[in-house]
């Protein structure tokens, strides 16, 4: 409640203009995470699958990640799997929230009958964490993928990619080294040079 005397007033003011100061903080994490991303465009690293343990599709392949493309609205990310390059990670950035999409490609370039799935934040995130809720597409494509939560964390040592599918044991984890910088990949299955 307002008061009328000057001294709560001046008060009053203060704390709303804290209140405003730190939503606008909060409001730039997204951004700034954003940013850190696009700090590692151009490079490629390597990484390593930390849950399943024994997964047949990943488990005993090399794992890249090339941050290839960025702009000031997206970034797109090459995730190669051994010799199979059908799949890349686009972070987009608008109005403060981040969206993920799964780009989903055949040998040939063609879209795979699943693409361009993914989800968006539903907050500004942290600087080192965004999480991404399964979005209305994803139900209509695949039902059993409405429940799915992605996140990323990124930060001086490694970038994260996660999965999870609530409700389920579905669980998957990749770690990339940015300590290690490797050499850039050929482009992914689709793109040209």
């Amino acid at each position: 409640m307002l008061s009328c005397n000057p001294k709560e007033k001046q008060s009053q003011k203060k704390d709303i203009n804290n209140v405003a100061d730190t939503e606008i903080i909060q409001s730039s994490e997204a951004l700034a995470f954003f940013n850190n991303l696009k700090k590692l465009c151009g490079k490629s690293f390597e990484g390593r699958l930390i849950t399943p343990k024994n997964d047949e599709q990943f488990g005993s392949k090399r794992l890249v990640m090339h941050v290839r493309i960025c702009d000031e609205e997206t970034v797109k990310i090459p995730f190669f799997v051994g010799d199979d390059k059908s799949r890349t990670w686009i972070l987009t950035l608008k109005n403060n929230r981040i969206s993920l999409k799964h780009d989903h490609r055949h040998k040939d370039g063609t879209d795979d009958e699943i693409t361009m799935y993914g989800g968006i934040t539903t907050n500004s995130g942290q600087v080192n964490i965004q999480a991404f809720s399964a979005d209305e597409e994803i139900k209509k494509m695949i039902p059993a993928a409405s429940t799915n939560l992605w996140w990323i964390t990124l930060d001086d040592n490694a970038f994260t990619y996660n999965l999870r599918r609530l409700g389920t044991d579905r669980l998957f984890t990749v770690s990339f080294d940015l300590n290690t910088i490797i050499e850039n990949p050929d482009a992914p299955w689709g793109w040209k040079d």
